[in-house]
């Protein structure tokens, strides 16, 4: 049995926000409280409402001030002396080093926060670093080494009955399953996640999952209206909440079934719309994600090979540097779909030919 979802990044005089607070309302809380605490003094009480305010402006895709705030957040904790504090502070330092394609990064920051979650006896700060550790892992491809902490994370959150948490590990598990090609498993997982937040009334858990819903009736199931009907219902909690980098990844995903569907020009347009929002919010994966969907729909529609097989050959560069295992593999298949070969490496430079110098 599960609660009502709750938003434990909001701390200390914004406990009474809820997990479905627009951002900008979070925002703009958050920062009237900071500088409350600020004049008063209170070292402790700023730290807990700037994390809010660091996660209003990451999930907002303000990266620059999500910086600021994680770091102030942090000095105010240790300047408290509250270890708990910091562990937040780390996590979200760690959560907008991943969202900006700074893996290694956040495996540190996170790995910290999680240390620094277990010695202040903060079992939920531990868990959401420990799921950020996973959620890393998967997203870089290495399913191996995270499945077994996503499924540990999974039964704690089920023992505690916290939804929000049950939601997230479930979907991390279903994308695993679905990446690896297991359809009807991570089917019925994303349903469940789906389900039990509807139920605890968590409306950004409840997008990602009708996000990924869509992606395996469209994939497995070739039902290119229900997915968009799906992707359609998610974008409305978005808007509602401003979650503009869920909104991103929704506009890419209607791209992926615009495109499985053949419907090129239209999967053009809506993977233009998602790169552009990821070059506004500096989010590197999923720049690169519809940058790939891009080139592959403009390639449908007729443009050279030449510039496609150029444009991959960035491409995996890109996904190499990011750290994303499997991106090579996807440049590769998308190779493969479009009938190009890769392009060969430079010949070593004492076996140029005289043409080639």
């Amino acid at each position: 049995m599960y609660g009502k979802a709750f938003a434990p990044e909001y701390q200390g005089e914004l406990t009474t926000l809820s997990v479905n607070s627009s951002l900008t309302d979070v925002l703009t809380a958050g920062t009237a409280q900071l500088r409350a605490a600020e004049r008063a003094g209170a070292p402790g009480e700023a730290a807990r409402s700037g994390l809010a305010v660091a996660e209003a402006h990451r999930r907002l895709g303000q990266v620059a001030e999500a910086d600021r705030a994680w770091k102030a957040s942090y000095r105010a904790a240790r300047e408290a002396g509250d270890t708990s504090a910091m562990a937040w502070a780390l996590w979200s330092g760690g959560t907008l080093a991943r969202q900006r394609g700074a893996l290694p990064l956040a495996r540190r920051l996170l790995r910290l926060a999680a240390d620094s979650g277990e010695r202040a006896g903060d079992v939920v700060v531990r868990g959401y670093s420990l799921a950020g550790l996973a959620e890393t892992g998967r997203i870089q491809g290495d399913y191996e080494a995270v499945t077994a902490l996503h499924e540990q994370l999974l039964a704690e959150a089920r023992r505690r009955g916290e939804a929000r948490h049950t939601v997230w590990a479930l979907e991390g598990i279903a994308q695993i399953h679905r990446n690896t090609g297991s359809y009807d498993s991570a089917y019925a997982m994303f349903e469940e996640a789906a389900e039990i937040a509807a139920a605890a009334e968590d409306r950004r858990g409840h997008a990602w999952a009708l996000r990924g819903l869509a992606d395996i009736v469209s994939v497995r199931d070739g039902d290119t209206e229900r997915a968009l009907g799906l992707l359609a219902e998610a974008e409305a909690s978005c808007r509602a909440m401003n979650l503009l980098g869920a909104l991103a990844y929704n506009h890419k995903m209607r791209g992926n079934v615009l495109y499985r569907a053949g419907r090129y020009a239209e999967s053009r347009e809506l993977y233009t719309r998602a790169l552009e929002e990821f070059d506004g919010m500096d989010e590197p994966r999923g720049r690169a994600l519809a940058r790939l969907g891009l080139v592959k729909s403009l390639a449908r529609l007729g443009r050279e090979p030449a510039e496609t097989a150029a444009d991959l050959d960035v491409l995996a560069e890109t996904l190499d540097r990011i750290g994303l295992r499997h991106g090579r593999e996807s440049v590769r298949r998308a190779r493969e779909e479009l009938g190009l070969t890769p392009t060969p490496p430079p010949a070593p430079a004492g076996n140029r030919t005289e043409e080639s110098r």
